[in-house]
């Protein structure tokens, strides 16, 4: 058993080797400041992807700025103020449900709720990425919350603080952390996606502000890679933002882990 572990986790490892030395062979390469810093002209055939890293910014802002207060103060009621443990267990029941569902299934569910009314844009979008994100913000926020030992609750009740004032300045800050991982795996997981995007924010390429940007279809880097592998056959500018997208996983998978690491040493100190 102790071997066939061992060979697992070096095929494991062997593979996610392999991707990232392939896709950073393919795409390095093509990967030049004109690249990052223009937009596409059908005119001069220039190819630029400029709007696709500016639309991803407003989805990852606009996402960001909705799913944070819902998923966690979801998240601190169910922990600290839900008293019926059946409905309790009814919403993690859910959460988790629509963590496990398919990303394009949201996409037809985003399309018909948020496109059909607002128009196919990056708002649209950012809305359905709420919906997807929500669980892991409001699951990893109460896994945080739980880790707050009783006693500081007890403590700060017995000198005479409120149930909001203790979760507002003993609870909240003792799970601190598990709020920033679960935004930087939010920040991760809308970075990779796809499927949901090309049913809500279109395929785009035009730089804009955030506020009109966000009111406009544009692609994001991912939908751009799609575009320009499967539509236009332009496959080293798809290895390129297929490197941009690896290279910012692993400092998003860093980032988080640093988080970790930093506040496991503040509460040990």
């Amino acid at each position: 058993m102790k071997a066939l572990m061992l060979v697992s986790a070096g095929i494991t490892a062997a593979l996610v080797l392999f991707l990232l030395l392939y896709v950073m062979s393919q795409g390095v390469p093509d990967i030049t400041w004109e690249l990052l810093s223009t937009s596409p002209s059908y005119l001069t055939e220039r190819i630029g992807i400029l709007p696709d890293i500016l639309n991803t910014v407003y989805i990852v802002l606009a996402t960001l700025v909705i799913v944070l207060p819902l998923g966690v103060g979801a998240a601190i009621y169910l922990t600290e103020y839900a008293s019926n443990k059946k409905v309790v267990g009814i919403i993690e029941y859910a959460a988790e449900t629509l963590s496990g569902i398919p990303s394009i299934i949201y996409g037809l569910v985003g399309m018909l709720l948020f496109s059909n009314n607002m128009g196919t844009c990056l708002m649209a979008g950012a809305l359905t990425l709420v919906i997807m994100n929500l669980p892991t913000i409001m699951r990893t926020t109460q896994e945080s919350l739980k880790t707050v030992p009783q006693s500081y609750r007890e403590g700060a009740f017995g000198l005479g603080a409120g149930k909001w004032r203790v979760v507002r300045t003993v609870v909240l800050p003792g799970c601190v952390d598990g709020v920033i991982t679960g935004c930087i795996l939010s920040v991760g997981r809308i970075l990779g996606e796809s499927a949901a995007l090309l049913f809500t924010a279109g395929f785009a390429h035009t730089a804009s502000d955030i506020i009109s940007g966000l009111a406009a279809p544009g692609a994001s880097l991912t939908v751009a890679l799609y575009v320009y592998a499967k539509e236009q056959g332009e496959f080293g500018v798809a290895f390129a933002i297929a490197a941009i997208l690896m290279i910012l996983t692993v400092i998003i998978n860093f980032a988080a882990t640093l988080v970790q690491k930093y506040f496991a040493k503040r509460r040990n100190i």
